[in-house]
């Protein structure tokens, strides 16, 4: 008997980067459970001493107080020319204070919440950063603005901005946001001070979710399939769309969520901007495959009678990637490769470490092709900037930041230096650090340094007593054991709090934490460490890290609903290819021990065929093939198979209405489902703690 699930069973999606919109959980599920507390003993945190236990936000020490007050001396705060920039050509703020609500009233984005606390001209508290702070009065400038004549941003109204050129007989949209409901927030603020013109074009930069999954808000899928609506994308598009977060989705969900900060209050104490944008909405996200692609530098088109020249840009920022070009108005668009921040070599969310080698030699293309005659240089985040020496200058910043990175880690990797000792041993030139547009905001000179050594050495340093090193709970009850128990450890955590040597205090409470996970006092000392180094931090993305992980070690995993797993569109665009390899993933290999089965798909609509191979625990397939000897056959449409996956049909009644037929041994199916995990159900693993 075939229950009642998926005939692909709990085959899920997970586009990493919409976990940000979601709360924080628990997993690596019951492992704290699992492991007894050793000590019954009443502690008392540093914070606790000084007279609170609540799980509330701490103020910032003095420590902290004179980090921040050392970066407002080192800082080049006396230019101030990017606040200018960030404000020229405004139309119109945002409307209903920039908060978007779904069609059920959710809220799924809220500017106001940011803007209620930020203030454009106030001395930042001392619980951020001040230049964090700074970053954040730029991006607090939001609404509709004018680039250059019949060229228009909005900004604030998700976490990248829309682009809007007006043509000969419409509008073309470039990047239309991360969510269907920004997106026609942002469209009908265009409106509704410009002429209401139909959109003709969309243009995606690149294959990030925040950069096309808000299409469906601007334009009808029937438009586009008519052909009345073109959709322009870079060579790739689609397949990394739809593929980079799916394999360890879930995985890169979670850390999303940290890397975002969704789960923390906004506020002085909280979340204060991601750096790349002030956050994630977290509408509905939808993908429509691109009619036309761009495939090589130097190719030229006209849309809507505004002329493009391309440069590919792939395996840097994003695995598919393209800058352009429009001569008529001495426009360069860099995409996500020259922003206002030092960018990410490697996402703290986790996914493939990018080339730091490909992205200065595409920034240098473009000095070259337009460098010359570009007066205005404009990106999918940020404000644009406007004169030629400025456009270059900003170009050249950011093309040497990754430049320099990338040669000085390897020039000292090959001296012997190692992963984590190199973070601190980069030091960035004059000429760099007095760059705002390269101050690490998003990514960061130390995770991009590893990125680098990792690139093309890997995790390993080399060092043969790292080769099998113990897991992280052995290695805690082991350094508990060796400085003489958790008091000792604890002593040691306090005196590291009270110096402000927080790095220290952090890994000291780490271990102690993942030894003794029960340990109240552990977690709350380790919060306290965390919640300051998040003070401190300039880069947005580090600041959420730490200040999530405070939260949940004071208070717990928040369990509550994960995000959308499989959208639709995701779902549509997936290859089969892709969904029997991601089954593959899912595959239990204690379910699956002992059994040996043969499985055929065949799928009518697409003529497509597969066998499905479970022997010792491992899942293959064989596409345009089928098995004589198989034990079932399975015979659906590959829509019917797109409803399954998203939920939106069960297969007892797909089976009944006759759209999906088997053939042989239905238990063989019932067996592959049942060796099957439901990943999505894992979203909420434990970070901080075992």
């Amino acid at each position: 008997m075939i229950r009642s699930t998926n005939p692909l069973g709990p085959v899920t999606v997970m586009l990493g980067v919409l976990a940000s919109q979601a709360c924080s959980h628990n997993g690596r599920t019951g492992a704290a459970a699992k492991t007894k507390t050793q000590t019954g003993e009443t502690h008392t945190t540093a914070a606790a001493a000084a007279g609170t236990t609540s799980t509330a936000a701490k103020p910032a020490s003095e420590a902290t107080k004179r980090a921040q007050a050392e970066e407002l001396r080192r800082a080049p705060f006396a230019d101030t020319r990017d606040f200018a920039n960030a404000k020229r050509g405004l139309i119109s703020s945002l409307p209903n204070e920039g908060i978007v609500k779904d069609a059920q009233g959710k809220i799924v984005w809220n500017l106001k919440a940011f803007k209620d606390y930020v203030k454009q001209g106030e001395k930042a508290p001392d619980t951020v950063n001040p230049s964090l702070w700074r970053m954040a009065q730029l991006l607090a400038n939001d609404g509709l603005f004018e680039v250059v004549p019949g060229v228009y941003q909005v900004r604030g109204a998700d976490l990248s901005n829309m682009t809007i050129v007006e043509g000969a007989k419409g509008i073309t949209i470039y990047d239309p946001l991360l969510s269907v409901e920004t997106a026609k927030f942002a469209l009908d603020l265009y409106h509704a001070h410009r002429p209401k013109r139909p959109v003709v074009a969309v243009v995606h930069s690149h294959s990030h979710v925040d950069h096309f999954g808000g299409v469906r808000g601007v334009v009808d899928e029937r438009d586009v399939k008519s052909g009345k609506v073109k959709i322009y994308a870079p060579d790739g598009f689609l397949e990394e769309a739809v593929s980079e977060n799916v394999f360890a989705g879930t995985a890169m969900s979670r850390r999303a969520a940290y890397m975002y900060g969704n789960s923390i209050p906004r506020g002085p104490t909280g979340q204060t901007t991601a750096g790349l944008g002030v956050s994630t909405s977290s509408g509905q996200v939808t993908i429509l495959p691109p009619t036309d692609i761009i495939k090589k530098t130097g190719e030229r088109r006209t849309i809507d009678g505004v002329d493009y020249e391309f440069i590919m840009a792939p395996g840097s920022e994003a695995p598919a990637e393209m800058m352009w070009y429009l001569p008529n108005k001495k426009l360069v668009n860099t995409a996500e490769n020259s922003v206002r921040t030092m960018h990410n070599l490697y996402t703290l969310r986790g996914a493939k470490t990018r080339d730091a080698a490909k992205w200065p030699a595409y920034l240098n293309e473009v000095l070259k092709r337009w460098g010359k005659e570009a007066e205005t240089e404009i990106g999918m985040h940020h404000w644009p900037t406007w004169g030629n020496a400025d456009v270059v200058e900003h170009i050249k910043a950011q093309r040497d930041v990754y430049k320099f990175i990338h040669d000085q880690t390897l020039h000292l990797a090959n001296q012997g230096y190692t992963l984590n000792e190199l973070a601190d041993r980069v030091k960035l030139p004059e000429g760099l650090e007095n760059s705002w547009a390269v101050h690490g905001y998003y990514g960061s000179k130390s995770h991009n340094v590893r990125a680098v050594y990792n690139y093309y050495l890997g995790y390993f340093d080399g060092n043969p007593a790292h080769l099998d090193p113990l897991s992280p709970e052995e290695v805690g009850r082991r350094y508990v054991h060796v400085m003489g128990g958790p008091e000792a450890v604890l002593a040691a955590g306090r005196q590291a709090f009270a110096a402000g040597d927080y790095r220290w205090g952090a890994e000291l409470m780490n271990h102690l934490v993942f030894a003794m996970p029960n340990n109240a006092e552990a977690k709350n000392l380790q919060a306290d460490i965390l919640e300051q180094l998040g003070y401190q931090a300039e880069n947005g993305t580090w600041r959420n890290f730490y200040l999530t992980g405070a939260q949940e070690l004071r208070s717990g995993v928040a369990k509550g609903g994960a995000p959308v797993a499989a959208s639709p569109d995701v779902i549509a665009n997936m290859s089969l290819d892709m969904v029997f390899a991601y089954m593959g993933i899912e595959l239990d290999p204690d379910r699956a021990a002992g059994k040996k089965l043969v499985i055929n798909f065949n799928f009518p609509d697409t003529k497509q065929k597969y066998a499905l191979y479970l022997e010792r625990s491992v899942l293959n397939a064989w596409p345009d093939y089928q098995d004589e000897k198989a034990d079932t056959t399975v015979t659906l449409d590959r829509s019917t198979l797109n409803r399954l996956l998203t939920k939106a049909a069960k297969t007892p009644d797909a089976i009944r209405e006759g759209k999906v037929q088997l053939a042989g041994d239905a238990d063989k199916l019932e067996q592959l489902i049942g060796s099957l995990d439901d990943l999505g159900k894992s979203f909420w693993f434990n970070v901080v703690t075992p």
